[in-house]
Parts: C-alpha cells; structure tokens; sequence
C-alpha cells in the first residue's frame, strides 16, 4: 500500500513541479513574469513555452484520471502486485510525458500518454475484479 501511495504523492505534486518550466518560460518574456495577469502571459507563449503551458495543464487531467483507481484498491484492500506495477508506471509514464512534451518529442510523447491512460484504465478494472 506504501508504494500506491508513493506514487498518489508524486502524482499529486506533478502538476506544481510542472508549473516550474512554464513559469521559466514566462520570466524570459518581455517584462518577466507577470503575477497579475499569468494565465493571460500563459495564453500568449510560444514554443516551448506553449508545450510547458500544456504539460502542466495535462497534469492535472491525468491526475484526475489516476486518482480513482488507485483509491479505490487501497479502500478494497486489493493492493496487489499488478496495482502497485500500475500505479509505477503510470508515474514512469508521466514523467517521460512531461520530458517529452518540453523537448517536443510528439510521437513518443503520445506513446507516454497512452500508457499512463491504460495504467489508469487498469487499475479501476482491477477494483472492478
């Protein structure tokens, strides 16, 4: 159950560490970092700066995706062997996303995204089993 919620904890804390890059992006503008107004500098990125802005917004989504499935075995109990490899990959998966995504490696990045899907699928299957 440890290693489940390990990976709960990286997974919920992903999206933050991937505001750092898209922040990064915003400082280099013109005027640097805008605090008043960061989601309208957010919009108006470009390259890589782009790519950060929606790397960390997809964060949240395969978070939500996640999440579900991985409470729901620990409240089963049905912390297994299979659960615990799901959940691993969906954070190795994720992590290779985000790289990949900020080095605009497209193809293999939607690779990365399938299998954390297909992780987050698996898990709530097997709450269902």
């Amino acid at each position: 159950m440890t290693l489940i919620l390990t990976c709960l904890l990286i997974a919920t804390i992903m999206p933050i560490l991937a505001k750092a890059p898209l922040a990064l992006a915003q400082n280099k503008q013109q005027g640097g970092y805008d605090n008043r107004h960061p989601r309208s500098q957010q919009n108006a990125l470009l390259g890589f700066g782009a790519r950060a802005k929606a790397a960390h917004e997809n964060c949240f989504e395969a978070l939500i995706m996640f999440m579900p499935g991985a409470l729901a075995l620990i409240a089963l109990n049905q912390v297994g062997p299979i659960a615990q490899y799901l959940c691993v990959a969906f954070v190795v998966a994720r992590i290779a996303y985000l790289l990949c995504y900020w080095f605009n490696y497209h193809l293999v990045r939607s690779i990365c995204w399938s299998v954390g899907f297909f992780c987050s699928v698996g898990l709530l299957i097997l709450a269902l089993i």
